[in-house]
């Protein structure tokens, strides 16, 4: 979802629905992303599949660019997707395409292959694009098949993935209310390509069998016209998401049926004063294999309602938002949960601004959320949900000197029943090549500055660094002593930097590089640390017409290793070539 770019008038309004799912119903949940990995997407562009590469077989967090949101309120939409985690530096052709006016086309295809076997498609069409109806399918692909080896480890495995999505979009407009449909499958399959030390023991109980993730997923909604006074929003959602193993090959995964409900009532007053009210009903229940069920942990069923009342006001130069998120977790244990809902910014010169946000947000991690974030995951563990009582944000947004941004920001983020993913013991040190779960009160302080400069049409220049100081308390990992705590997996300072050039009208370079330092594993009650994610990349695309155009990536000119999760390996070197397609 896109935050930053919210602009009025029914031209954009479907694109400004979909801004708030995570920001007003979930209260701004940071998923540490800064570009999202929407895989439910919408056909609002001829081609815009902001999906995982082939060549990034999982993902790492990085921290979300701050956003500065103009009011009134915005409205949720039932079909919004989760938002995983993803790592430093998503390779998305697709927006390697010259940019194609809505109107021209009706339909995209992609199609990308490479080294590791990594293809990359996509497919989508707009069946129906007026001003009263919106009907558009798509199709997604992603797949590799490659052997890579562990620099933690030194060890070779053969990593599989073959990931597909399709779904089809429905939108009816009507003179008071807009009814909108939407369903979609996904398929992914995968095998545990995790690997450990030869000195160490080990057993991997998967053999040659691949793991299978399956989700249907189906949504319903209504909402009024965007019109002065009285505003409504009603959507009902149902996903069923399962696993085809558990502990291993030999037991069957689990079910998971989830439930939802968003409703948002609102109404303007005095010109510039909207006041309103937010529910969001979740609830999870799950379906246990018969036999071995006694291996499955923390799959109980659980119900939440979060309540988020809030106040917007606009100025001539500021805007304020003001509101208060109310969470009742009705699981084991019933437990209440607030946290703020307080957004401000204001113009303090020329095309200068200054934010400030103090948010929080409750999360009940979901079997098929955590899918999304680290699908090598125990099969036979449920994640505890988790709660972020506080996350602020104070910067500044310039754009005052000619051709030249910045955006200058320091935050605090705390979160307790924080999850961060370790190696799987079985028992007295014998490992499996699973990933586990330990849990911290984390505590995050983080400071960054992102730079962007352009110079006429010919090159753009942009340089984002972050730095991360992570602590904890209460921090657990059962059946073990742990050291002192770590931020697992997750990088103490992030650098982006990227130069696009673009030397002729049809032709376009891009070289961007991503450094994440200051990992860490948890690995026989010891802290080890794990090699920064250090790559280099080149993009190109040339584009012969308003129709085709063909791409080339480069990826890890370094030819540096690193592991994405400690034993999990990240492929090395990788090219692919592939051809867009807009009709």
């Amino acid at each position: 979802m896109n935050t930053n770019r919210i602009k009025l008038g029914v031209k954009s309004f479907c694109m400004l629905a979909l801004t708030v799912a995570s920001t007003q119903v979930h209260a701004q949940q940071d998923t540490a992303t800064v570009k999202s990995v929407n895989r439910e997407m919408t056909l609002e562009r001829e081609y815009d599949p902001t999906v995982q590469d082939a060549s990034k077989i999982n993902t790492l967090p990085v921290v979300k660019e701050p956003s500065v949101r103009k009011m009134p309120i915005n409205y949720a939409n039932f079909a919004s997707a989760v938002e995983p985690k993803n790592e430093l530096n998503l390779l998305s052709s697709g927006d390697l395409m010259t940019p194609i006016a809505f109107s021209d086309k009706r339909g995209y295809f992609n199609f990308g292959i490479g080294t590791y076997l990594n293809i990359n498609g996509d497919l989508g069409y707009h069946i129906l694009n007026t001003e009263k109806d919106k009907l558009g399918i798509y199709f997604s692909h992603r797949s590799t098949n490659g052997e890579i080896e562990s620099v933690q480890t030194g060890i070779d495995s053969k990593a599989k993935l073959n990931d597909n999505l399709g779904g089809i979009n429905y939108k009816h407009e009507f003179d008071a209310l807009a009814l909108k449909l939407a369903t979609n499958y996904g398929y992914t399959s995968y095998n545990y390509y995790g690997s450990f030390p030869s000195d160490r023991p080990a057993q991997t109980p998967w053999g040659d069998k691949n793991q299978v993730n399956k989700q249907f997923f189906i949504a319903a909604g209504v909402e009024s016209a965007r019109e002065e006074g009285f505003n409504y929003l009603l959507d009902l959602d149902y996903r069923n998401f399962s696993r085809k193993y558990g502990a291993d090959s030999i037991i069957d995964g689990i079910k998971e049926h989830a439930i939802g409900m968003k409703l948002d009532l609102n109404a303007s007053f005095a010109g510039d004063n909207t006041v309103g009210l937010q529910i969001l009903a979740e609830n999870l229940s799950y379906t246990l294999p018969t036999e071995g069920k006694e291996f499955f942990h923390n799959f109980d069923s659980r119900s939440a309602i979060t309540l988020n009342p809030y106040f917007a006001k606009q100025g001539v130069n500021w805007n304020l938002l003001i509101g208060a998120n109310v969470m009742i977790d009705m699981g084991t244990d019933t437990k209440l949960f607030a946290s703020p809902n307080i957004k401000f910014d204001a113009t303090i010169a020329d095309a200068t601004v200054f934010y400030a946000n103090l948010l929080g947000d409750a999360k009940l991690n979901s079997a098929y959320q955590m899918s999304l974030e680290n699908r090598y995951i125990n099969p036979a563990v449920g994640v505890n949900a988790s709660r972020t009582w506080m996350d602020a944000i104070i910067g500044i947004k310039s754009g005052i000197a000619p051709s030249f941004w910045f955006d200058v920001f320091a935050g605090y983020k705390a979160t307790d029943e924080d999850h961060f993913y370790v190696p799987h013991i079985i028992s007295n040190g014998v490992y499996d090549n699973t990933i586990d779960l330990t849990y911290a009160n984390s505590r995050k302080f983080f400071a960054g500055v992102n730079l962007k400069y352009s110079y006429q049409q010919l090159f753009n220049i942009s340089l984002k660094g972050v730095y991360n100081g992570w602590s904890a308390t209460d921090s657990e990992l059962i059946g073990a002593v742990l050291p002192p705590f770590k931020a697992y997996n997750r990088p103490s300072f992030e650098l982006n930097a990227g130069v696009e050039v673009n030397p002729m009208k049809n032709l376009s370079f891009l070289v961007d590089y991503n450094l994440g330092a200051g990992r860490y594993a948890l690995l026989e009650g010891k802290n080890i640390s794990m090699n920064n994610i250090n790559e280099l990349n080149l993009k190109g695309t040339y584009t012969f017409n308003k129709t085709i155009g063909v791409y080339a990536h480069l990826n890890n000119l370094l030819f540096q290793k690193y592991d994405l999760y400690y034993g999990y390996a990240s492929q090395g070197f990788n090219a692919m070539a592939g051809v867009n397609i807009n009709f």
